[in-house]
């Protein structure tokens, strides 16, 4: 006599499948589906006051034309720049704040409750803040270097092109920098005392322990954190569109602003997508740089063949 099998979805070694089902959807219409349709929009003309136009097929016109866009490549050579002297600033600063908490013994947990405080903030009400620091008329910069004798005039921090990019700099290091200093002060904390105490034994001055014995150690999380912050600064948009909006004369226009513009101020949203594709290619560089430098770091510290 035939037994009756149960259905598929009552069967054990589906069930996993199934209970993954929810979250597969999910990230398919969230993340794949949205991904899809503006990789195609980026071979279209699409244009957000033409709905039409989505289905214009153009090829790769959009692609020519952002390579042979010198306002493409000067904002995508400043969001470089504008990457690395941010992430170096970061890593220091982190850096010295986490050496400073490690040798604190008292109020040590307060003091990293307090550290974390800026990165709570969203980054445009971070915006916001130091916009009004570095307002030419009433802004608390100018004013304090105007009472202070320090100044004869108004400093025109939003305004010249190169006091607008140091701004922008200086409040996004001021946001982020806690990222960096949670991380190595963890990896301060994970660190094994006996390779520090055989140095001091051995007459190791603490340049020394510092440069050979806790910065090799600390060297993989200063890279995670760069992976994570290379991710964030690449994107930067809120900061920048609230101080600057990528002014004055374009002069502090990153890669996601011009983005944005393109995309919604000028309703040329297939031009916009095609330059967000190119400028994925520049989060996955530097993510892999740094991935790399994180599996040599470990190798060199023993945690990885």
């Amino acid at each position: 006599m035939a037994t009756n099998r149960p259905p598929f979805w009552q069967r054990e070694q589906y069930t996993p499948y199934l209970l993954l089902l929810p979250a597969l959807l999910t990230l398919a219409f969230v993340v794949v589906l949205p991904l899809l349709f503006s990789l195609y929009t980026s071979f279209t003309g699409y244009r957000l006051i033409r709905p039409e136009s989505l289905w214009q097929w153009v090829g790769l016109r959009n692609y020519k034309r952002i390579f042979a866009d010198g306002d493409f490549w000067i904002a995508f050579g400043r969001t470089i720049v504008f990457l690395t002297i941010a992430l170096n600033l970061e890593f220091l600063l982190g850096l010295g704040i986490a050496l400073l908490i490690n040798r604190i013994t008292w109020g040590q947990r307060t003091l990293r409750t307090i550290m974390m405080f800026p990165m709570m903030f969203s980054p445009i009400l971070v915006g916001y803040q130091f916009k009004f620091v570095f307002n030419d008329n009433i802004g608390i910069l100018n004013n304090a270097l105007q009472s202070l004798g320090l100044s004869d005039g108004a400093i025109p921090w939003l305004v010249d092109k190169y006091l607008a990019n140091f701004s922008i700099i200086f409040a996004e290091v001021w946001m982020s920098t806690s990222v960096f200093a949670i991380l190595l002060l963890a990896g301060l904390f994970a660190m094994p005392r006996d390779p520090l105490e055989a140095a001091k034994v051995d007459g190791c001055n603490p340049w020394q322990v510092f440069r050979h014995i806790t910065l090799p150690f600390l060297m993989p999380f200063v890279f995670i954190a760069m992976t994570i912050r290379s991710l964030d600064v690449a994107r930067a948009y809120d900061i920048v569109d609230v101080m600057t909006g990528g002014g004055p004369a374009g002069r502090t226009e990153l890669l996601w602003t011009m983005i944005a513009r393109t995309g919604y101020d000028n309703a040329r949203m297939g031009q916009a997508n095609a330059m967000a594709y190119v400028s994925i290619l520049l989060s996955i560089a530097f993510t892999y740089y740094f991935f790399t430098k994180l599996l040599a770091a470990r190798k060199y510290m023993g945690g990885a063949d």
